[in-house]
């Protein structure tokens, strides 16, 4: 039997969010046929592992080279050095560009990298900033491919980064649909109870600023129907979602139980999926949302518009702001024929579109022929 497939992981972080549950949905899916070393720049936080499945093999890098700081040969070699006893790199979004960027330097001591790009950071919700712009194109040169999961990135990539086929591919999320179907549990979500006559709007997502949640907190708050608020995740803005809900007279309304793993157990306990981002491309959650038969309210962000059923652009807030998505909230809240309607045609194009069985075969085959090592991780 061969040796186990020697991944390297280069995060900004590893609590939570998508491109983190992403990560693990393809580990736990090469199971015992890769062996997985997991770097976060920032050390405590690392949620994310929490989902892995009982053995994969997996480990936390202790004390790996930054991955930011002032652009430098030294830290550049560094990196490279650390990054040489993998068969493959795979560096998540900006926070760990400066792995592509170690290769471009020692292209000879580091092992072929896919770089994948999920989004932006708030500092670039609006606009990329150009030294930014101009970095990446540097540093992708050096990348095996530059993995995205949207249309709306796919353009830019093409548009700003310069970046074409066969090394810019565009691979769509996906989850294990079928799952979404089940019934819920009701005791899934620690803390929370379904109270007579009230609308449950549920949100997942890492609790970071780009996620904008107090945002989501006041267009709660503006509605007049009775909601319940769920907002399932980890991280740094859980005090800022909390003061906002002080503030405004929710935070009974509010249920915050953390990370939970295996979201087709609870999203099922939701009447609405709700987003804030002011920055998305292709967001998991959305896609979680739709698979368990419920409607989406969103901004117009990333490929919101092409994600969702047709029936359910309505619901996407064009305005981008918490007085439009209040507005939806509040729509889809007193329309409960509408909210059923919605739900059943986002779950029809979940279930034709985003399975996860033609996402991991996707990366499957890409890692495989990035690494040379070709039926590895079949």
């Amino acid at each position: 039997m061969p040796p186990p497939f020697n991944i390297l992981h280069m995060h900004s972080s590893f609590d939570l969010g998508g491109k983190e549950a992403r990560a693990v949905q393809l580990m736990n899916a090469f199971g015992d046929r890769a062996r997985h070393t997991i770097v976060s720049g920032m050390p405590d936080q690392l949620s994310a592992r929490d989902a892995i499945a009982k053995g994969i093999q997996y480990e936390i890098a202790q004390n790996p080279p930054p991955l930011t700081g002032r652009p430098s040969v030294s830290r550049f070699e560094a990196i490279a050095r650390f990054m040489r006893r993998f068969d493959l790199v795979l560096s998540y979004n900006w926070g760990a560009i400066d792995a592509v960027m170690a290769k471009r330097a020692f292209p000879k001591s580091a092992p072929p990298i896919v770089h994948h790009e999920d989004g932006f950071n708030a500092d670039e919700a609006e606009r990329l900033k150009a030294r930014r712009t101009v970095y990446r194109r540097l540093a992708f040169a050096a990348a095996h491919s530059v993995v995205v999961p949207s249309v709306t990135l796919e353009y830019l990539a093409q548009q700003r980064w310069k970046l074409s086929a066969p090394q810019l591919r565009r691979i769509p999320n996906g989850i294990p649909t079928a799952l979404y179907a089940r019934q819920p549990d009701p005791k899934a979500i620690p803390g929370f109870a379904r109270k007579p006559g009230e609308i449950v709007v549920g949100a997942i997502a890492g609790l970071r600023a780009v996620k904008n949640l107090p945002a989501l907190v006041r267009a709660v708050g503006g509605c007049s129907a009775k909601i319940r608020l769920v907002i399932v995740g980890e991280g740094p803005e859980r005090a800022a979602i909390e003061s906002t809900a002080a503030n405004m007279g929710l935070t009974d309304q509010l249920v915050m139980p953390g990370f939970l793993p295996e979201p087709y157990r609870y999203v099922g306990l939701f009447d609405i999926l709700a987003l804030s981002s002011l920055s998305e491309q292709f967001p998991i959650s959305v896609v979680e949302g739709m698979a368990a038969g419920l409607p989406i309210a969103a901004p117009n962000v990333g490929d919101m518009l092409h994600m969702v059923s047709y029936e359910n652009r309505n619901s996407i807030d064009q305005h981008r702001n918490e007085v439009g998505l209040r507005d939806v909230i509040e729509w889809l809240a007193q329309n409960p024929a509408a909210r059923a309607a919605l739900g059943k045609a986002n779950r029809a194009k979940a279930v034709a579109e985003y399975d996860e069985t033609v996402m991991i075969d996707a990366y499957r085959a890409l890692y495989e022929e990035a690494s040379g090592r070709v039926g590895a991780l079949t």
